[in-house]
């Protein structure tokens, strides 16, 4: 009677697709809970879903094989494609401070490990797929894997190889996934020590030395009271006295209560308050150039002018800029910044507006309901995903990937394939609020889900794959010698990257953490650093090199396979 539970649930080599399913749903559900269990302070996280994914195939289970290839290519698009549109902005403003040299330590420690891997597979005679493997597994870097996969699949199609000529990269990757994700905490750990960090005067520097390159939109209030100004529009004062990137959102006249936001040909006048937005050096100079700081509590008054948050949803909005339009001599209504995938920006009049930016504007509560007709400003729509978009990207992103770069003396043409090509097309789209009907905004819950159901979908058909002789490869390819390798892979990067960051740039211990958990793509040490260290700092530079870093990973894996297979 119970036929038909027994066979959704005994394994077999040639499964129902419903099966196939349980299996696929167990591995992610199962990997998720054993993924919260801690050790001390470290979880795997997301990555026990291929742990459990091994286990499910040992035990015999499988998947159709064109299935569960798609189920691990397409979740893999849909993780890195979500990383790209989360990173992007913040990826390209931050080559405008220190983001060269941390790129720079993040791609060396990329090729420095390709090398490690090359020497490896040369002196140990270790087959390059399976030391492509091993690399992708020491620096827990999944797309690698999966780039390394796509082209041995193309090099059999290309030469009509047997399906079973190169060995499965994954298992190896299984193997050293654990010494990449324990590695880099350990040397985070022992770098800590060793350095002799004191991590409270590590924070003190860092904020001193992001006191002249803090990026952070303030607002300040100022009175008047030096002559060269009074009497002069604030179109003459910024002429005159060359002042840029500000904005002076409210203007109250001294001896009323009367608030209204001013246009550039406002007269200044004695014991005027200003409202001033701009970065807080900006605020300092204008401030020393009309008066002083003030106190005065009535120009935040809410009563003639208010402060407002508008959402652009509209078209009428979308890819134009503030000047086209025009919403002070329109309505009344003055931008003072915008809020594009967290980062605050100053309103000016040049910067172009893209769908999903927040806008903060100041007016009358009339002119601000009139202004928002042209807005949009509707959250439902923010909230409803739009499809068009995200799979139009997805398509621009596999046509990026596909692409043939032809390289003399390589087997196949190299190319980006489906980690690296969804990674550039969202980093692009992101960098430019779209291309064409493709716009960049993804609600912050929908991007989680997107990565965190990619990934899974990725570990866990990889697991399940790799699964099937999981025990017979390990002994057969003496799995322990290829964690001692692994181990190679692991520390020899990372340590130099710390003497690299710490004596040579003089880099601070928290922004070097973040580039040692960015230069191995790894989450699991970010996670475990930022409890450690108890700071969202590491955030920030890990931010800053994980996607070229992702990219270099993916063309070193792609290059040893294309250069050393046989």
């Amino acid at each position: 009677m119970l036929e038909w539970f027994k066979i959704l649930f005994t394994p077999t080599d040639e499964p129902e697709m419903t099966q196939a399913l349980i299996v696929l749903f167990l591995a992610i559900s199962v990997g998720f809970f054993v993924g919260k269990i801690k050790i001390g302070s470290v979880s795997l996280g997301v990555s026990a879903v291929m742990f459990v994914g091994l286990f499910l195939g040992h035990l015999g289970y499988s998947m159709d094989a064109e299935l569960i290839q798609f189920v691990r290519e397409f979740g893999l698009i849909l993780f890195v494609y979500g990383i790209g549109i989360q990173v992007g902005p913040s990826f390209f403003s931050s080559f405008k401070k220190e983001g060269l040299i941390f790129n720079a330590l993040g791609v060396g420690t990329v090729f420095l490990g390709g090398i490690i891997t090359y020497l490896i597979h040369l002196l140990a005679n270790v087959k390059i797929e399976n030391a492509v493997g091993l690399m992708s597994g020491s620096v827990t870097n999944t797309p690698g894997l999966g780039a390394a996969k796509s082209t041995l699949i193309e090099i059999q199609k290309q030469l009509n190889l047997p399906s079973d000529h190169f060995s499965d990269p994954a298992i190896a990757y299984a193997i050293t996934y654990p010494v990449g994700v324990f590695g880099i905490i350990l040397i985070i750990i022992l770098a800590k020590n060793f350095l002799r960090i004191d991590l409270s005067k590590e924070a003190v520097m860092l904020n001193e030395k992001n006191k002249d390159s803090e990026n952070k939109i303030v607002r300040q209030k100022c009175r008047v009271t030096k002559p060269e100004v009074i009497g002069k529009t604030i179109k003459q004062v910024f002429k005159e006295f060359h002042i840029e990137n500000v904005i002076i959102s409210r203007q109250k006249q001294s001896g009323t209560k009367v608030v209204y936001s001013p246009s550039i040909e406002s007269i200044i006048k004695e014991k005027d308050v200003l409202m001033v937005v701009a970065k807080q050096k900006d605020i300092d100079a204008f401030i020393n150039i009309v008066g002083k700081v003030s106190t005065d509590l009535f120009i935040e008054s809410e009563d003639d002018v208010t402060t407002k948050i508008l959402s652009v949803t509209k078209k009428t909005a979308t890819h134009k800029t503030l000047a086209q339009l025009d919403l002070y001599n329109q309505y009344d209504v003055r931008v003072t910044r915008v809020i594009r995938s967290g980062l605050e920006i100053l309103a000016q009049p040049s910067l172009e507006l893209y769908y999903g930016d927040t806008l903060m504007v100041v007016g009358d509560k009339h002119a601000i309901h009139e202004a928002e007709k042209i807005i949009g400003n509707s959250k439902k729509i923010l909230l409803e995903p739009d499809f068009l978009s995200l799979f139009g990207g997805l398509i621009f992103g596999v046509i990026i990937g596909s692409i043939p770069i032809l390289i003399p003396s390589l087997p196949v043409p190299l190319k980006l394939g489906l980690a690296a090509g969804p990674l550039l097309a969202a980093l692009f789209i992101s960098r430019y609020g779209g291309v064409g009907v493709i716009h960049s905004y993804i609600n912050n819950g929908a991007i989680h889900f997107m990565k965190d159901f990619g990934i899974c979908l990725f570990f866990a058909a990889v697991g399940i794959k790799a699964g099937h002789g999981f025990y017979d490869n390990f002994i057969a390819n003496n799995g322990m010698m290829w964690i001692y390798y692994g181990c190679y892979i692991t520390f020899i990067p990372l340590t130099i990257l710390v003497l690299i960051s710490r004596f040579v740039f003089k880099l601070n211990f928290y922004q070097m953490v973040g580039i040692m958990s960015g230069s191995y793509t790894d989450p699991a040490a970010l996670a475990f650093s930022t409890k450690y260290l108890d700071s969202d700092i590491p955030n920030q530079s890990y931010a800053t090199v994980y996607p070229l870093v992702t990219i270099s990973r993916i063309l070193v894996a792609q290059l040893l396979i294309l250069l050393f297979t046989s």
